[in-house]
């Protein structure tokens, strides 16, 4: 439908008048003056311009804010864990210091799987992909000289999420910090574990309550603390296509929706508390359009079906990281330069936070050099390149606008086919019918067969020379050497299990035990109420990750994934 774009432009300049901009200088580096929009001519007819819009209108197809990153730029979040609690907080510290505006906790394997650093399973982990978070106390330190208050902390970590954010927020009280206000995300995407990364405890309807208990409990206590953060991360590092990253990741957040409107939970209040967490892969303007695409489709369908009618309910608000796939281990310095192309894309497709990969980390955890080589290509790609001076610059681009349309329209076909699977909307569903397509599709292993497909089609484009990667199957002379790559010494497994020992040894054990045996009752009686305060209590008490989640274990069972062939 043709629309007159000036009174769009009148209502996106009332909504930047009142907005707050930053003190800075919006030129170029000419010095020539720049608007913070532009768009179609006043009293232009441009067919369909309902769905590009103005900044900080549905459906949000340019962003969010009328501003821009005039009002605010995004949170410059680098991703960071390993070894021990006290070298962890070290590398804050050096994050924070350098200009990092909040923190992103990389746990280790162990931890993302719910045991501790001394169990059997966790021999040889400990420490290796992230930081060793055995209890409480880990948390201490992890966040001693960090004040909780004052910053946000987003936490990768899904099958025992709820035990390590009770955890976390044990330290914050132990802080002196009121938890009400704590600000930060949780990850918590149970989805996208069994869809990619494989990182379960339960069965997925256990998960599922947990996760009910935690979004209720964040949106009654802590109203600003996102308790989800839907992860197409890990989808599209698996193999994913761009729009089979964008489908899955969205369908999976509207399952989580329909979880929050099965307990009884008003939209308004608790659609704000979901966050996205994306890819930003190599193809520039494929992610540019990806992200906007994102925001279109989420806007929608949280008014049309869900029946949304607040804004902050409308906004799909995103953190992006920088493509570990791309990476190279030939010619690593090269990937400075990957990194630096996918997080432009990521903030002209209007990213909220971002992550930038170091070099290094195809080979190993980031050395301090490479990570602050990371942090500084967000800083210059901030403060230098002047794209913070405009809303939504390639807006209005014929590529990218189609783009966009044509990544819409694969993700809408994709929806159709997940709720299909799950009998569609006129079935009996025990959540919702997008909940009943994704749960299916898991058991049926449709998911994960789309990504292998999706894989085995990239490598095969790339085995015949159809794609190209700089230095592995083109341009591979060189003339650089190896890197000098951060090693985890075997010593921080021993001082680990050797330190949960005496914890364990000096803690109130008939204290611990009570607190799992009303953990344990609670969880066996499906009328017990929210589980959280149960867990928060067992954790005050110094039980241990894997005491919590083995307890729940008891009742809950295990998941066994369905061969597929």
């Amino acid at each position: 439908m043709a629309q007159h774009t000036d009174d769009g432009r009148a209502r996106w300049q009332a909504r930047f008048d009142a907005s707050r901009v930053r003190d800075a200088d919006f030129t170029t580096l000419s010095g020539q003056q720049v608007d913070p929009v532009y768009g179609p001519a006043d009293d232009a007819h441009v067919p369909g311009f309902d769905r590009i819009g103005w900044p900080g209108e549905f459906p949000f197809t340019r962003g969010l804010y009328a501003t821009g990153y005039r009002g605010r730029t995004w949170t410059i979040r680098q991703f960071a864990g390993f070894g021990n609690a006290v070298q962890t907080n070290e590398r804050y510290k050096m994050i924070l210091e350098s200009g990092g505006g909040g923190l992103s906790v990389a746990f280790d394997m162990p931890t993302l799987m719910g045991y501790d650093s001394d169990d059997p399973q966790a021999l040889g982990e400990v420490g290796h992909c992230g930081v060793a978070i055995d209890s409480v106390a880990d948390m201490d330190i992890l966040f001693d000289g960090i004040p909780l208050g004052d910053i946000t902390t987003s936490m990768t970590i899904s099958g025992p999420a709820i035990p390590a954010f009770c955890m976390y927020l044990a330290a914050a009280e132990r802080q002196g910090v009121d938890t009400g206000k704590l600000n930060g995300t949780l990850q918590t995407d149970i989805f996208k574990e069994y869809i990619a990364q494989k990182e379960w405890l339960y069965p997925p309807e256990p998960h599922l309550r947990l996760i009910g208990d935690l979004m209720e409990y964040c949106a009654a206590n802590i109203p600003a603390f996102k308790p989800l953060s839907v992860s197409g991360y890990h989808i599209r590092e698996a193999g994913a296509t761009a729009a089979q990253e964008l489908a899955f990741t969205l369908a999976d957040g509207f399952g989580y929706v329909e979880l929050g409107l099965s307990r009884g939970l008003d939209i308004n209040t608790f659609a704000p508390g979901l966050s996205f967490f994306f890819d930003a892969h190599i193809d520039f303007f494929e992610e540019i359009a990806k992200f906007r695409a994102a925001r279109r489709i989420w806007a929608r369908w949280m008014r049309d079906r869900y029946g949304a009618t607040s804004e902050k309910a409308q906004w799909l608000r995103f953190h992006t990281q920088t493509a570990g796939v791309s990476l190279t281990a030939q010619q690593p310095y090269n990937n400075v330069v990957r990194t630096a192309v996918e997080a432009l894309s990521a903030v002209l497709g209007g990213t909220n936070s971002l992550h930038t990969n170091a070099l290094d980390e195809t080979l190993a955890l980031p050395t301090e050099q490479s990570a602050e080589i990371a942090l500084r290509t967000q800083q210059v790609i901030m403060e230098e390149t002047g794209v913070v001076n405009v809303a939504d610059p390639l807006g209005g681009s014929w590529y990218v606008e189609a783009l966009t349309d044509q990544i819409e329209a694969e993700a809408e076909r994709i929806f159709e086919r997940i709720l299909h699977m799950g009998g569609g909307d006129s079935a009996e569903h025990a959540i919702g019918p997008m909940t009943s397509g994704i749960l299916a599709g898991i058991e049926k292993g449709w998911f994960s067969s789309e990504i292998a497909e999706s894989a085995f089609q990239y490598q095969q484009a790339l085995e015949k020379n159809e794609k190209r990667i700089v230095g592995v199957n083109c341009h591979t002379s060189t003339v650089s050497g190896e890197l000098e790559i951060l090693r985890i010494s075997h010593e921080i497994e021993r001082e680990q299990k050797r330190v949960l020992a005496e914890r364990r040894a000096h803690r109130d054990k008939a204290a611990v035990d009570a607190a799992l045996d009303r953990l344990l009752a609670a969880v066996r009686d499906p009328n017990s109420g929210n589980l959280i305060p149960v867990i928060l209590d067992a954790a005050r008490a110094e039980a241990t990750l894997g005491e919590i989640c083995r307890t729940m274990g008891e009742e809950f069972g295990t998941y066994t994934e369905a061969p597929q062939f």
